[in-house]
């Protein structure tokens, strides 16, 4: 939608009638001042060239108004182009984590998270730029945010299971951080995990207020079967089970305006992320006119110039 990428630069607006009050008072005085000390024939002839002060006015509102598009150009005006849609940030947070590896979906869950979040890169938009990190007891970067898709399929291919913990909080912090490193842009993180956040130093509410703050939205997908699946055992003999802290998922995704996807399987997952680029919302793209504003004050004031000192210039 229309509006201005710096909109600070609009109260400057407010300076311009106070320069139009103390003009008036200046020329106000110098008028009373004139009539007070002047002779009667001189006041006859300056209170007759009423012509000449409109002129002299007249370039005082044209300075005026090259100094307000000045103003409006550096708020950095823009206006949506119709038929056309924005570029958006889209980053996937992948769970790479030991529980990755179950293979109660085929192969295994990390391949076949790796397969969706593939089918998903293929259906962005060419002005869609992709990125990926990774966590498990700690987040990386495995493709920096480029609008290469092939290139950012070629890295997530590359990855490999890991056999370390749930750094949940550190894996979207990281994540909404890569999102937001292009600025003017739709921002999205795909945050997906088979387990509970036990590691890390940022928790997965504070990174969920991060997104906010930075005005991401995350959609949350929890793998895991119906099933439970066994992960090993502990010291004493006893199963230990994958298991996904849906609560957890879907706050994020409340709270960011983003949605929760439960995959049971690698078909639903598949589903999930074939359908996840239709639920990104995408604007018309914008363009700045702010060239346009500074244009028009250079005319604005090529003609104060000419009017000012060029021929039947005004004698001040």
């Amino acid at each position: 939608m229309p509006g201005f990428y710096h909109p600070a630069w609009l109260l400057g607006l407010l300076i311009l009638p106070i320069l139009w009050y103390l003009r008036h008072v200046v020329t106000a005085r110098k008028k009373a001042a004139a009539m007070e000390f002047s002779g009667v024939s001189f006041l006859k002839s300056v209170l007759a060239d009423r012509q000449g002060s409109r002129r002299v006015r007249n370039l005082f509102l044209l300075s005026l108004l090259a100094i307000g598009l000045i103003l409006v150009g550096l708020a950095d005006p823009h206006i949506p182009l119709e038929g056309t849609e924005e570029g958006v940030n889209v980053v996937l947070v992948m769970d790479v984590s030991g529980s990755m590896q179950a293979t109660d979906y085929s192969p295994t869950r990390l391949e076949a998270a790796k397969s969706a979040a593939s089918i998903l890169l293929d259906h962005l938009g060419a002005n869609d730029y992709a990125g990926v990190v990774l966590f498990e007891s700690g987040a990386t970067t495995a493709a920096y945010l480029s609008p290469d898709h092939g290139r950012v399929k070629e890295k997530l291919a590359a990855v490999r299971p890991r056999e370390g913990q749930t750094a949940l909080g550190d894996g979207l912090a990281l994540g909404i951080d890569m999102a937001d490193s292009i600025p003017n842009r739709k921002k999205v993180v795909i945050l997906l995990s088979d387990g509970v956040s036990n590691a890390g130093v940022i928790s997965p509410s504070e990174a969920g207020a991060f997104a906010q703050e930075r005005n991401v939205q995350v959609f949350t997908v929890g793998l895991g079967s119906d099933t439970p699946t066994v992960m090993g055992y502990d010291w004493f003999g006893n199963p230990q089970y994958a298991e996904v802290d849906e609560a957890t998922l879907q706050g994020i995704a409340q709270a960011t305006q983003g949605a929760y996807y439960r995959s049971v399987d690698e078909q639903t997952l598949s589903a999930i992320y074939a359908d996840l680029n239709g639920e990104i919302r995408r604007e018309p793209e914008e363009r700045s006119i702010r060239d346009l504003f500074f244009a028009a004050a250079v005319v604005v004031l090529l003609v104060e110039l000419y009017l000012r000192y060029g021929p039947g210039r005004i004698i001040q």
